[in-house]
């Protein structure tokens, strides 16, 4: 069997682990993507990563590519793949789709459902016209199955070789003390290096052990226990191409390693646990024998207060303690996290504690202070790793943990309060339903607060949404008092605005360099439509550092619109195309943009708003490149809206843009490809701008004029100019 691209999928923010991981099996051209890892290698390979992949989810073996515009395409396309020689008469099979971010509602592939069936009945019928009976589905223990990835008008067929999702070792069977999955475990363990502090012989202490998991992934790696030796069913078995010979080796040699491996778990207790549930202390110890490591873990029943050091070398805490759903739920556990604070200040001098935990308050209940805060999440609810180095000095230091918001957050309470009463009026006045509330009013309180009112997708009904956006504090704020005050706005704001936390999306803003820029802050994939001067435009809280439209370009987009009416209109770093949406009464319009992401947003914005796209063009390409086309074409435009980002040199682009330096020679080139009686709209975000127009252009600063009432704390942060040539 020759070599393959083989995409190997995993929990969003484990990526860099995967790869790592990946290439030890033999893997090269190794890709990290949206929760998954993509490379080259051959059958083999890819069978060692379903045996020892500790990170991955599912190991997927690509079969075809096809066109894909719509579900009855997708039909078209897949019946004519060979599906008889993948799957043998008799045999069983299944389906997973998914789906790239441009589907969705609006689209073709608007019911995952429906095109779930129209993928089976492609096989379903192609095989009964070829053998005259048709094969059957068995959703829970197929013999193959096949997964289906509908993205950009493509569907990409593979085979899932894991068969079963691979976070299944076979260890642990109640889901119910389980909220950490074994696959996430053992990439929070990588880490926090504990394959190096294994080698060192570190132990290994879990106060808040649950059903075990923590410990029993830390010691199949000391032991060199592959994670599915326990496995009864493998989808490869199943498939007609499946090289048994392939697979025997790898089998073998893995259950070789795990007799030898024995030896190092011998060596000494290595493995703690600790559980105030006597229900979880037995679930620890069954999952550790049926993982066959009986004997080796020591698991306690106790509560966090009464917690100490196990062992006398200091070592690893690892631990998952519960993150409560709600507001009622969080302050019910902020004593449970001030608890294992203070017993890890006390009890683990020299220690390193990790503490994987939803963002939000209850980190600062911890009452200790991270060097490190990686972002991984579990299903779909973002979290932090936190790294702790303990230190006997660490308490007086920080001196007692707090469990509720300061006094001093009333007058932060307050102000949003206020600010939302006030500019409340004008919104509802306006028909707007989405405008920043509070901008970093008060000094100690650094943080943007932007409210959003729209329907989620697949909701009938709106609801309000906050925005939270810090501002990455300068060196000389004591990072304590900065966790401290973030932890005050995350409790204050949903009962100032009386919604869940949950609907409380906290960001950190700060200056994107290199690869960063576009670097997507989760991956949860929950957008929602909000309006805007009459139109309605998709936004994502929670993906992106932007949330798919700028608030402060409000104003802008309505003067955009008016002046592109019944013209030709251009629109230059069209980002997710809300500028194109005013601008619907144009004659035409032609949206220029590098990013997949943000063009496949703005033809969302475009079907949502019933704009035609044979009237309505989208372009991939660098602007800068497109620019120098253009003006070589003699094109022309009568109204042109360029708003480029401050810095840019994200994949795909020639060199590197710095705003400042060559906003110069931007605007010749929009001045060459505009009409004689055009107009040029020039925004941008750049707080020290400084306007140098080349002399064909007459310039008019339109900053004040279209500076809406939620951005007048603070214009810098919005620069607009209207430019005409002169006669």
């Amino acid at each position: 069997m020759t070599s393959a691209r083989i995409v190997t999928l995993c929990a969003r923010g484990t990526e860099p682990l995967l790869a790592a991981e990946l290439a030890t099996f033999g893997l090269s051209e190794l890709a990290p993507g949206r929760a998954q890892v993509s490379g080259c290698g051959d059958y083999a390979s890819a069978l060692r990563a379903c045996m020892w992949s500790r990170v991955a989810s599912r190991v997927l073996w690509p079969v075809v590519e096809v066109n894909a515009l719509d579900p009855d395409q997708l039909y078209a396309s897949l019946k004519s793949v060979e599906f008889e020689d993948h799957l043998e008469e008799g045999r069983t099979f299944a389906i997973d789709c998914t789906f790239g971010l441009e589907t969705g509602p609006g689209t073709p592939f608007h019911h995952s459902q429906f095109v779930t069936l129209r993928v089976k009945d492609a096989i379903v019928d192609r095989l009964r016209e070829l053998r005259g009976t048709r094969p059957d589905v068995d959703r829970d223990s197929p013999d193959v199955r096949f997964h289906v990835h509908v993205a950009s008008g493509k569907a990409e067929l593979s085979i899932d070789l894991a068969g079963e999702a691979l976070h299944r070792r076979g260890y642990r069977n109640d889901a119910r003390l389980a909220p950490l999955k074994e696959n996430l475990a053992a990439a929070l363990l990588m880490q926090m290096e504990w394959p190096r502090r294994a080698e060192a012989g570190e132990p290994l202490c879990d106060p808040m052990c649950g059903s075990g998991t923590f410990l029993i992934e830390a010691a199949m790696m000391l032991g060199d226990r592959a994670p599915g030796l326990l496995r009864q069913r493998w989808g490869f078995t199943g498939w007609a191409q499946h090289d048994a010979e392939v697979w025997a080796p790898i089998d073998a040699d893995a259950r070789e390693r795990a007799r030898a491996g024995l030896a190092r778990l011998d060596a000494g207790a290595r493995f703690f646990g600790r559980d105030g549930d006597p229900q979880a202390v037995a679930a620890a110890l069954r999952n550790a024998q049926i993982a066959g490591l009986e004997g080796r873990l020591v698991v306690e029943l106790g509560a966090v207060a009464e917690l100490r050091a196990p062992a006398e070398q200091a070592g690893l805490v690892i631990t998952n303690p519960p993150y409560g759903e709600r507001l009622g739920e969080q302050k019910a556990l902020e004593a449970t996290y001030r608890e294992l604070g203070d017993s890890l200040k006390r009890g683990f001098p020299g220690w390193t504690a990790g503490v994987f935990t939803q963002h939000g308050p209850l980190v600062g209940a911890i009452g200790l202070r991270p060097t490190r805060r990686d972002i991984f999440w579990n299903g779909a609810i973002e979290c932090r790793l936190l790294t702790i180095p303990i230190s006997s000095q660490q308490a007086k230091v920080d001196g007692p943990a707090w469990r509720t918001a300061s006094a001093h957050s009333e007058m932060f309470a307050n102000r949003v309060e206020k600010n939302w009463k006030h500019l409340g009026k004008w919104a509802r006045r306006e028909n707007v339903t989405s405008y920043r509330v509070y901008d970093a009013d008060l000094p100690e309180y650094a943080v943007a607060v932007d409210l959003y009112t729209g329907t989620p997708e697949l909701e009938s009904e709106p609801s309000l949404w906050a925005h939270v956006q810090e501002y990455a504090p300068p060196a000389t704020v004591d990072p304590g008092k900065a966790e401290r005050r973030l932890a005050d706005v995350m409790m204050r704001l949903p009962d100032v605005l009386k919604i869940d936390p949950s609907q409380v999306v906290l960001k950190v803003r700060k200056r994107q360099r290199g690869s960063t820029q576009y670097e997507t802050q989760g991956r949860r994939g929950q957008r929602m439509v909000v309006e805007e001067g009459g139109h309605r435009f998709w936004v994502n809280l929670h993906d992106y550092l932007d949330t798919g439209l700028f608030l402060d370009q409000r104003s802008l987009r309505k003067m955009v619109g008016e002046s592109a009416r019944g013209r030709t209109f251009l629109n230059l770093f069209c980002y997710t195309g809300s500028a194109t949406v005013y601008a619907q009464g144009a004659k035409s319009t032609t949206s220029v943009d590098l990013s997949n992401t943000y063009l496949a947003w703005a033809e969302d914005n475009f079907a949502l708003n019933e704009l035609d796209p044979r009237n309505h063009r989208v372009v991939k390409d660098d602007c800068l490149n497109w620019m120098a086309a253009a003006v070589a074409s003699g094109a022309r435009y009568d109204v042109i809206f360029l708003a480029p980002p401050t810095f840019s040199n994200s994949k795909g682009m020639e060199g590197v843009l710095d705003l400042q330096r060559d906003h110069g020679k931007m605007l010749e080139d929009c001045a060459r490809l505009l009409s004689p009686d055009g107009e040029l709209y020039f925004v941008n975000h750049s707080r020290r701008f400084k306007m140098e127009a080349p002399e064909m252009l007459a310039v008019e600063e339109l900053t004040r004029k279209t500076l809406p009432p939620d951005y007048v704390r603070d214009e810098r942060f919005h620069k607009s100019y209207r430019l005409r040539l002169r006669a």
